[in-house]
């Protein structure tokens, strides 16, 4: 079994569903992946049923907006934007933290559970 069809049954779909979201942030601009996830960059498949990510802080609302559009559901805090799809165990965080808004320009591209 690969990293991504491990990642995809321990999650109830959450492979599939973090693809989903990366085109959503794509379709945005420049965004960062950040946490336990982002670890599988550099080490042996890390699975964890969140995703952290970094979007222009800017863009968030309208972020959010494209996210239902995709089948996502979100919930708005004073710190995060949650996000997740139904019937997944993916639980998805954007941070509010402007500490974490340098990380964008300093991200690079990089292949997560294959």
């Amino acid at each position: 079994m690969t990293a991504v069809e491990v990642y995809e049954l321990t999650t109830r779909g959450g492979a599939t569903d973090f693809a989903r979201l990366v085109e959503v942030c794509r379709s945005f601009g420049p965004y960062c992946l950040i946490g336990g996830l982002a670890v599988n960059c550099y080490v042996e498949p890390v699975y964890t049923l969140d995703a952290d990510l970094v979007v222009v802080s800017e863009t968030l609302s309208q972020f959010a907006t494209s996210l239902h559009e995709h089948g996502f559901l979100t919930e708005d805090y004073r710190h995060s934007l949650n996000a997740i799809v139904p019937g997944s165990q993916l639980r998805i965080q954007f941070t509010k933290d402007e500490r974490y808004q340098s990380f964008i320009s300093r991200s690079v591209e990089a292949e997560v559970l294959g």
